[in-house]
């Protein structure tokens, strides 16, 4: 763990003081050994310990669901390996060699709408009828705009912000609220948005975006694979 400005760099399984690889009994166990650890009733006036508990309560509301930990792991921060994208602490605070809260940001914004670019192309992928149907519905759109049959990027992200919600089941968005959702935490326990009154919300708000992006890139992907000009 890294202090930067007075914050703790959260890893879930660094907090809980176990392995990616431990098993849901092996999170349960390590949990309550650290909650009686630090107890408030055992640590009273202890500003650290008071700190360790909230740390480890948060930890094991994820670690501790199956389906969050899933998104959780899909979500985990890599190696950060290029120095550009890493702060001088003389100039801002912040610890020497951990990412600015921005290049934090921008990584889990690009892995949210990656999840759903791959979440919009594969559902494509398995219904093809409906394809065929969205390419028909574009080609009629572009050759009204344009008199002529041409793949048009613009015209086709104009109609995927049309229909995308149409695509979207309930199990995708409770999946997308899901991992927006542990996203938010992940970066709140990183300092990100923790300067803001409303950190939480603005988080949501632009994780929710990239994510939404993502479906668009995936649909456009999925159509223009099986485009062919007529």
């Amino acid at each position: 763990m890294v202090t930067v400005m007075g914050r703790i760099h959260l890893d879930y399984y660094v907090t809980l003081e176990i392995t990616p690889q431990a098993s849901d009994d092996d999170v349960k166990r390590a949990y309550r050994k650290l909650a009686l650890k630090y107890h408030p009733d055992r640590n009273r006036g202890d500003m650290r310990a008071e700190e360790k508990i909230r740390q480890i309560n948060a930890a094991y509301e994820v670690l501790g669901d199956p389906e969050a930990r899933r998104s959780y792991e899909r979500l985990r921060f890599g190696g950060h390996s290029r120095r550009a994208d890493f702060v001088d602490e003389a100039d801002t605070g912040f610890a020497a060699g951990v990412p600015s809260p921005g290049v934090i940001l921008d990584r889990m914004e690009g892995t949210l709408r990656e999840e759903g670019r791959l979440e919009m192309f594969r559902k494509f992928m398995k219904d093809l009828p409906c394809i065929k149907r969205e390419l028909a519905s574009i080609r009629e759109e572009t050759v009204k705009v344009l008199g002529y049959d041409k793949w048009s990027e613009k015209i086709v992200k104009h109609r995927a912000g049309e229909v995308i919600a149409e695509q979207v089941t309930l199990v995708m968005e409770e999946r997308r609220v899901l991992l927006v959702d542990i996203a938010v935490r992940m970066l709140l326990s990183q300092g990100v948005g923790s300067e803001r009154v409303d950190g939480a919300e603005w988080l949501e708000r632009r994780l929710a975006a990239a994510f939404h992006l993502g479906r668009i890139d995936g649909y456009c992907e999925a159509c223009e694979l099986l485009y062919t000009r007529r």
